[in-house]
């Protein structure tokens, strides 16, 4: 019994650890801008911003030389770490 109460109590500490948190300096508008330059957003930079400074982290569709992609912004304490994604577009019906 007692084995099985130290492995939920682990289950449930390991999930709480691998949520997203908020970084620990604010996210400024400056950082995200070079972005902006690069890919074609349609939510604007203070959407993005707000999502960032509140989860720590942001998954955006975006296209990039008319080619579209997921782009995942991380706030970390080093600076933002960005990936990007080919996505494939769902048929459009006529």
């Amino acid at each position: 019994m007692k084995r099985l109460k130290n492995l939920i109590l682990i289950t449930i500490f390991m999930a709480s650890v691998g949520c997203s948190l908020p970084p620990e300096k604010p996210v400024t508008e400056n950082e995200l801008l070079p972005m902006f330059k690069a890919f074609e957003f349609l939510e604007s930079p203070e959407e993005i911003l707000a999502v960032l400074n509140k989860e720590g982290e942001v998954t955006i569709p975006a296209k990039f030389r008319g080619r579209p992609y997921y782009v995942k912004i991380l706030a970390t304490s080093r600076g933002l770490v960005i990936e990007y994604f080919p996505r494939t577009e769902a048929p459009k019906e006529k």
